[in-house]
């Protein structure tokens, strides 16, 4: 039924731009041709396309004007645009659903552009997401005699701060529950160059070059699997054998070169996240479904977009800070923000109360983070490594 009246409306502006031409004939005037689909004119602008009567080829006086006009509008809409998403959590979404549409930027090209600034800033000021910086301590071996069950057993001595990791939370004495030795392979304590301690570092938001490998060809060699599986199967063999290379090259890659991810991770990311934004929309479509006739899901797929949006302009902000603040620092920041934000976002948006709001933020949130981002992360992360 919709069709066909578009279909009628349609027909009847044809035929009323055709009535007016007929009209213009009769008094002597001959109708000019739209230049895009050949329909008669009437008025400065076809009523069929909306091509302009005038093409502005006349002179380069006004193909300037031109530009700057389009120029002068484009940047009201985004100065507008960057004040309601910024200063008014949900407005954008909220405009969207009204109808409100003219006076900012479509939120999927918005999306678009700001992520592109993220990764552009990013390169330019040669900053990575995430940096590993491995290091290696030598430690003592001691040598037991007379051991009951591995005579003449090797210990490998532990570092205090491995000891307060290996003991539980609630244990108030570590030295009860946890011991300075761990028992090692004979081969692995005769090793030339001594036994060592592998331990990490994270490093978010820190420029390239900040950090880099201080271990030795030897130390990295260490690191590398020897094998995986003692399966006497082929295929098992041949599958473990592909995990161990993988593994193994990752490894290395990291022990040479902190950033070595950098390069996959931003590879990966935008895709990622894009791909998250539909599930973001639909769960919260779901926690909102008894209010389906009023919300679409093209009105949460909008709210989706748009605290995602401010989500790249908060981790845009964090390259920037990175400059002057520590890494963990920008990561506490970035997510207390962003948290803040979609709080009050979800609030002004489906305009309920605070209390209902809170406990579907909580819901949302943590769904959306335990089954959604945290599986997209580990998946980057394996994609970045294996792939990298």
């Amino acid at each position: 039924m919709t069709g066909d009246i578009e279909a009628i409306i349609e027909t009847g502006g044809a035929a009323a731009i055709e009535l007016a031409a007929s009209h213009l004939a009769k008094r002597g005037s001959t109708p000019a041709s739209c230049t895009n689909c050949t329909h008669p004119l009437v008025g400065p602008y076809c009523a069929i396309c909306g091509q302009p009567t005038k093409t502005r080829r006349r002179s380069v006086r006004h193909l300037v004007e031109d530009f700057v006009t389009d120029l002068v509008n484009f940047d009201s809409r985004i100065l507008r645009t960057a004040r309601a998403l910024l200063l008014a959590p949900g407005e954008l979404p909220t405009a969207f659903r009204e109808g409100r549409t003219q006076p900012y930027v479509p939120p999927i090209r918005l999306y678009f552009f700001v992520t592109l600034v993220f990764f552009v800033l990013l390169s330019i000021d040669n900053i990575a997401i995430l940096q590993i910086e491995v290091s290696a301590t030598p430690v003592p071996v001691t040598w037991i005699k007379g051991n009951p069950f591995v005579p003449n057993s090797a210990y490998q001595h532990v570092s205090k701060a491995a000891q307060l990791e290996m003991k539980e939370d609630n244990d108030p004495d570590v030295r009860k529950y946890t011991s300075p030795l761990v028992p090692i392979s004979r081969e692995k304590a005769l090793r030339p160059g001594g036994v060592f301690d592998y331990s990490t570092q994270m490093h978010y938001f820190a420029p390239i070059g900040n950090y880099h490998s201080k271990l030795t060809q030897m130390q990295r060699d260490r690191l590398l699997l020897n094998d995986l599986s003692d399966s006497k199967d082929p295929k098992e063999r041949k599958a473990f054998g592909w995990l161990k290379t993988n593994i193994n090259g990752f490894i290395a890659r990291i022990a040479a070169d902190p950033a070595a991810l950098n390069e996959p991770l931003t590879t990966w990311i935008p895709r990622a996240l894009f791909l998250l934004l539909p599930l973001y929309a639909l769960l919260v479509g779901l926690f909102h479904v008894r209010r389906r006739k009023n919300y679409f899901l093209v009105d949460h797929l909008v709210f989706s977009l748009s605290v995602h949006t401010f989500a790249f302009v908060v981790l845009t902000v964090a390259v920037l800070l990175s400059q002057i603040l520590a890494g963990e620092i920008i990561l506490w920041l970035v997510f207390g923000t962003i948290a803040v934000y979609i709080f009050v976002a979800m609030k002004q948006f489906y305009r309920q109360g605070w209390f209902l709001t809170a406990v579907k933020f909580v819901c949302i949130s943590g769904t959306y983070v335990v089954f959604f981002l945290l599986p997209a992360v580990a998946a980057v992360f394996i994609l970045s490594a294996f792939g990298g």
